[in-house]
């Protein structure tokens, strides 16, 4: 697969012996508070939707590694069809600083080069500026907000959609 612009940087599919780290990302209050689905994960319900996400077309659920080691989750769903695509990831909680950066540029080149999608798409929560901060930063235009748009059990909140197209992406490299 396509590596990033840090030379050890690669992502790779995601296999069983990778689930209960994911899984431990996952439910870390560091990256689960800004989930859209904040409930606690158990271990039987992560295994069946790996079993069931990875068998969906157009599905690539990676894992993101630098300097050897697994250090973050992507998830890229792209519809063969219109070379759209949507993504989600996050980083290992205990990763260095930048790590998140090189996540990024590595997924998007996997995305935009491996791939071919024309449009990658994103969202997240209105009050998650981090991510908003982000996805700015590589390069994704805010495309709109959706009012409202996600209630989490206790209130709604609004949902801040992101898109980048794929010259977008080639002029900045």
């Amino acid at each position: 697969m396509p590596d990033g612009d840090q030379s050890d940087d690669r992502l790779r599919p995601m296999v069983n012996q990778d689930l209960s780290a994911v899984l431990v990302w996952r439910n870390h209050p560091d990256v689960g508070s800004f989930m859209f689905n904040q409930a606690e994960i158990t271990p039987q319900e992560h295994q069946q939707w790996f079993k069931r996400t990875s068998m969906e077309e157009g599905r690539h659920l990676l894992i993101f590694e630098c300097d050897g080691r697994p250090r973050g989750f992507v998830n890229v769903h792209m519809r063969a069809a219109d070379r759209i695509a949507d993504w989600g990831f996050y980083v290992a909680p205990d990763a260095v600083r930048g790590t998140g950066r090189r996540l990024g540029d590595t997924a998007l080149n996997y995305t935009f080069s491996f791939l071919e999608a024309h449009k990658l798409c994103a969202r997240a929560l209105a009050y998650n500026r981090k991510s908003i901060k982000f996805h700015l930063a590589l390069g994704f235009q805010q495309e709109g907000v959706l009012r409202d748009q996600h209630f989490d059990g206790h209130g709604y909140h609004d949902v801040a959609c992101f898109g980048l197209l794929s010259g977008e992406w080639h002029r900045s490299k």
